[in-house]
């Protein structure tokens, strides 16, 4: 018979208070190793065998009047070891005690007697929530689920529904729907909890303002952004009143319509939201308070947002440094300004950077969080978007797969982060050239998009929009056109027409306006693309990537020097804001060549085509689509200049199609 060792925290006996050793305690199974020591010698664990479990509850079965005393003191042992946890401000260490008592939870659930469980106590319902905020914030949220229903059962019948308790309990399973992107559920029960608050104990109460922050935040994760300002300017108004301007859940408020003025492009505003925060919470709490550096963080994200790459940086720098500080090097919060430095290194191009700050943030998830928590599967989720952009596409899709399965199984198959799984291994099969499964991937997104979100949720939109541009690869224009006005009606409704999921939508219809050899008509919606986008700055990368494919529209109606006027525009601004190596500035210089080559002046065609080759080699690879791409419009400009040994080489080494890019 294989037998295994149930592993035990110490940590939960010292939490108690216990005062004797768990030595003296059970000798008895030392010496007959039923019971051992953890293996090394910072392991703080005992393990027990399982012919004991099993020897201890057939003698409780023996007995059953002591079978709910029993289960009862379990339950309670493993809520009072963990009344400290659940909480934001908890450790790395604590993180990673709740995940070795996880498990006892779970055992000591499929153990204990319903009839406990229905005695509906206060006790009961304190212990089933302590516990239920802990498998939540662990992304368990089925067992959360569970614990809460428990919890809430005990505080309604001892308590009453209107009981402060019993709300807080409703609260926490509004919360879990909201975790788990049932937005529409999520209302329902914060609705509930804020009748009752209101009801209890009034509209102006800081209980009552708490629930209505949180219903304006599930508007926001909606796409709804004014109907979330309008409640998060009641919770505003409520909390300055009662608490003051530099209260921190004043300044909690603030932060968060910061964050939607972010969702709807408004980005100044959000910095200018974000600073008024920022300067509260120094003045009230300290500059390496927790909450100031997640405003650091936010404003960093903000300008990640407004393609200032170095300065978001720098403000993540800061973040990090106060986070490594405050909470240590691996506590969640620390790995998500790590998570997003990652990000903004792949932004700029540097995917071996970037990758190396995702393994960072990946170890550190997977040994605070687990392997299947949500936050690490983000991580796995943008490492393979790092492989897609290094055009190592089924290295993608295998680190897609993994994310998938971890998403449908801890969050559902219609979850919109298991949704957004499902829209990148689409885009990586449009990028295979597999058009019919990226157009049945992105379907599948969609139909789970409108079925959570609703028809004129962006996230909807924007799959609406990814549709579009498979259609227009299989060169079916006028079905690609048809679903870039859907998309565009709902995002100017939606979003407003200077958003730049709006702007981008615009400049996705310029591009078959192009194709369709339709230029003029190409430029003109260019051009109020163009308008747009530089709003956010005139060497922002979406406007940037605007000015290089107008460049291309006066190169294919043979204006050669009008386009590279304009591909000259788009690379002094990439080299500036992105560098010279970055992955578009090279295609910048890619598609110069081509109009040099185009206009007869081959030299010049010649230095930019060896100058994008060389960028892409060290940057992506000889492998990469795009560095074949330069490998053979190099090769045939040499063959035709007659250098055919030179021609040879490079074909060789050539497999991609020639063509420019836009």
């Amino acid at each position: 018979m294989v037998c295994t060792y149930w592993d035990i925290c110490v940590d939960l006996a010292n939490n108690l208070g216990i005062d004797h050793t768990l030595e003296e305690s059970i000798r008895v199974l030392f010496s007959y190793s039923l019971l051992k020591r953890g293996s090394s010698a910072s392991d703080d664990s005992f393990s027990i065998h399982p012919l004991v479990h099993s020897w201890a509850r057939l003698r409780l079965k023996s007995e059953p009047e002591k079978e709910i005393e029993k289960a009862t003191e379990a339950f309670e042992i493993i809520a009072s070891g963990l009344s400290k946890s659940g909480s934001d401000k908890r450790s790395t260490a604590d993180w990673v005690f709740e995940r070795q008592v996880m498990p006892h939870i779970n055992a000591v659930m499929q153990h204990i007697p319903a009839q406990y469980l229905a005695l509906g106590t206060a006790n009961i319902g304190y212990e089933a929530c302590t516990l239920g905020n802990i498998f939540q914030s662990h992304g368990q949220y089925k067992q959360a689920g569970e614990l809460y229903e428990c919890a809430l059962a005990g505080y309604e019948k001892a308590l009453g529904v209107d009981h402060p308790d019993t709300l807080t309990t409703v609260h926490n399973i509004a919360s879990l729907f909201d975790d788990q992107g049932q937005y529409e559920k999520a209302l329902e029960w914060y609705g509930r909890a804020l009748a009752g608050s209101e009801k209890a104990f009034g509209v102006d109460h800081l209980h009552t303002f708490t629930t209505v922050n949180c219903m304006a935040l599930v508007f926001r994760e909606q796409g709804q952004y004014e109907k979330a300002l309008e409640w998060y300017e009641r919770a505003l108004a409520g909390r300055e009143k009662a608490l003051g301007v530099d209260h921190p859940h004043t300044l909690t408020t603030v932060n968060s319509m910061a964050s939607v003025f972010n969702n709807q492009g408004q980005y100044e505003k959000a910095l200018e939201w974000y600073e008024r925060a920022l300067a509260g919470e120094e003045k009230a709490l300290g500059v390496d308070h927790p909450d100031t550096l997640s405003t650091v963080h936010h404003m960093a994200f903000t300008f990640d947002k407004q393609g200032q790459y170095e300065k978001a940086l720098e403000w993540y720098e800061r973040a990090l440094a106060g986070r490594e500080k405050a909470l240590g090097v691996d506590h969640p919060h620390t790995l998500s300004t790590v998570h997003c430095m990652a990000l903004v290194f792949d932004k700029q191009g540097q995917y071996a950077k970037a990758l190396e700050w995702y393994e960072r943030a990946l170890a550190g998830y997977e040994k605070a969080l687990g392997v299947d928590h949500p936050d690490t599967l983000s991580a796995v989720h943008n490492m393979a978007f790092v492989f897609d952009m290094q055009g190592q596409y089924e290295k993608a899709l295998e680190w897609y797969e993994r994310v998938l399965a971890g998403r449908e199984k801890a969050l559902g198959v219609d979850h919109p982060s298991t949704l957004a799984t499902v829209t990148c291994m689409a885009s990586v099969f449009d990028k295979q050239g597999q058009y019919e499964k990226a157009l049945e991937w992105h379907q599948r997104a969609l139909a789970g998009y409108v079925k959570e979100l609703g028809v004129g949720h962006p996230d909807t939109l924007t799959t609406v929009n990814n549709m579009a541009l498979v259609f227009g690869k299989q060169e079916q224009y006028e079905t690609a056109l048809e679903c870039y006005e859907r998309a565009l009606a709902g995002c100017e409704k939606a979003l407003g027409v200077d958003h730049p999921h709006t702007l981008g939508i615009v400049h996705n219809m310029a591009s078959v306006f192009g194709k369709q050899g339709q230029y003029e008509k190409a430029l003109e919606w260019y051009e109020r693309a163009l308008a747009g986008y530089e709003k956010l700055g005139v060497d922002h990368p979406d406007t940037l990537t605007t000015v290089n494919n107008m460049a291309y529209m006066f190169d294919n109606q043979g204006q050669y020097e009008k386009a590279l006027e304009w591909y000259e525009r788009a690379l002094a601004g990439r080299e500036k804001a992105l560098g010279v190596d970055h992955q578009d500035t090279l295609g910048t210089l890619h598609n110069m060549a081509f109009v040099f080559d185009n206009d007869g002046q081959y030299q010049k065609a010649l230095e930019c085509y060896e100058r994008a080759l060389a960028g892409e080699e060290k940057v992506l690879g000889i492998d990469h689509p795009q560095t074949q791409n330069t490998l053979r419009s190099l090769a045939n400009l040499y063959q035709s200049a007659g250098q055919t040994e030179r021609a040879q080489s490079l074909q060789a080494r050539s497999y991609a199609p020639k063509s420019p890019r836009n």
